[in-house]
């Protein structure tokens, strides 16, 4: 560790030799004699600590106090004074002093105050670094935009990161679900500890459980020592589970009783072990259209809808899509050792043009293509993906409408191209599809394309839609 720099401002200069020869041991020590000199000193070195007179001949120490707020970082500053009123004191500290001491000086005093100004300093400069350091690195300054949509989800992330509720995000694939995750992990109560993400949609249904939960020796084939599960390895930290609707019923069931439990039991064994893990999920599907469809839980779909954190596409948030590319032209120009500086008008309104049917993601790859492409200071129409700088660009799919399908009745079609009250149509459908099965539940519900049990649902809560 640095030996920390102490400045003392005195005019007696028995006084200053006597503190240089107490402090020097401990101390980078400098001395001034007046505020000129004092200012210099302060200009020219990262001083850490100031011991000063507040009556320096003609001037006044107070006017010290009130520079060094002007430096960044502060020196703490300790005042002297043989005017040991609680006016003088209170003055001081109100100008930002740590703290004062009498005349006649007492060395220990001094000494400990000086330990005690330095320790706060430290604390307060490393708390500071800290917070930089992850916001830098998977804090907010990660999710880029000024739009409203994006205010909305700032506001929400800095809600809920303090607290240990489960959080769902939706949203399409490549708008940044996981940088939000990462987010509220960083801005948690529990940065320093692990952040721990699991592809649940890349893992077959025992791969998946194993990969959760982890396993003993000889619990399956292959399985020829003990592994420990992501639950574990996130203890007192997040658990991310991406693409959380992949999984199947039987890992859905086991999920449900971590949540509820908050233990954990290893593939192959009984023995409960307790967790305490923060649980992210993240889906580009409904998870609750998977409910009504009888594909995901309802009881676990509640758990980890505590809150819910809806992710726009990029083509709902066009103010951010330049934002965007310049941040990713500065990062692709950096890491290809590029002097690319700017995307040409052309190029801009094509990027500010496209309907960007794969968010974020797409837009990152499409500058680094066009960074890698060009060969000047900037990124011209030409430089960019075909498919972008194309004036016949494909309709958006989740724009296109669904063709109708072809072996639902003919009273069901005429349904669909008349009625526009949506719980009336569905009510019309259902009872069409009843009445061509003669009243079979089951025969209709495959008529409709849902499952029985969802059909069970509609006939007894009507108002209710998928």
């Amino acid at each position: 560790m640095k030996t920390p720099i102490l400045l003392i401002v005195d005019d007696e200069k028995p006084t200053r030799d006597a503190l240089r020869m107490a402090l020097q041991d401990d101390y980078e020590v400098y001395c001034a004699a007046n505020l000129t000199q004092a200012k210099s000193i302060l200009a020219e070195e990262p001083v850490d600590l100031v011991l000063t007179d507040l009556r320096l001949g003609g001037e006044n120490g107070m006017d010290l106090l009130t520079y060094t707020k002007e430096i960044d970082p502060s020196p703490a500053c300790i005042v002297m004074t043989a005017y040991g009123s609680v006016n003088t004191a209170v003055e001081a500290m109100r100008l930002g002093a740590f703290h004062f001491v009498t005349k006649p000086l007492n060395l220990d005093e001094v000494e400990m105050l000086l330990q005690r100004a330095l320790h706060t300093k430290r604390l307060e400069t490393t708390n500071k670094e800290l917070k930089e350091k992850l916001d830098s690195q998977s804090g907010l300054s990660n999710i880029l935009g000024k739009s409203k949509e994006i205010e909305r989800i700032f506001t929400t992330i800095k809600q809920v990161a303090p607290t240990k509720t489960t959080i769902l995000i939706e949203g399409e694939s490549g708008t940044g679900k996981e940088l939000v995750a990462h987010a509220i992990h960083t801005l948690s109560g529990r940065p320093e500890n692990k952040f721990v993400a699991v592809n649940c949609a890349a893992l077959s249904p025992q791969l998946l459980e194993s990969e959760l939960f982890g396993h003993e020796k000889g619990s399956f084939t292959g399985a020829n020592q003990r592994r420990i599960g992501r639950f574990e390895q996130a203890d007192g930290g997040t658990l991310f589970l991406d693409e959380i609707g992949e999984i199947d019923p039987s890992t859905q069931v086991k999920l449900l009783r971590a949540l509820a439990e908050k233990t954990i039991e290893r593939v192959g064994s009984n023995t409960p072990i307790k967790v305490d893990v923060r649980i992210i999920t993240a889906t580009n599907k409904s998870l609750q259209k998977l409910v009504y469809e009888d594909k995901f839980r309802e009881d676990l779909y509640f758990r980890l809808n505590v809150v819910e954190i809806q992710m726009p596409p990029l083509r709902h948030r066009k103010e951010d899509i330049i934002i965007l590319a310049a941040a990713f032209l500065k990062e692709f120009a950096h890491e290809n050792g590029k002097t690319i500086n700017r995307l040409a008008d052309d190029a801009m309104q094509a990027i500010a043009d496209y309907h960007w049917p794969g968010n974020v993601r797409e837009l990152r790859t499409a500058i680094e293509h066009g960074v890698v492409m060009s060969n000047g200071q900037e990124v011209k129409l030409e430089h960019l993906p075909h498919k972008i700088r194309s004036k016949d660009k494909p309709a958006h799919p989740h724009l296109e409408p669904k063709s109708i399908n072809t072996t639902h009745s003919e009273e069901i079609k005429l349904v669909l191209e008349n009625d526009l009250n949506l719980s009336s149509l569905e009510q019309r459908a259902i009872q069409l599809a009843l009445h061509k099965t003669q009243g079979n539940k089951t025969e209709a519900a495959k008529l409709l394309g849902i499952s029985r049990r969802t059909l069970q649902r509609k006939l007894l809560h009507p108002d209710v839609l998928s």
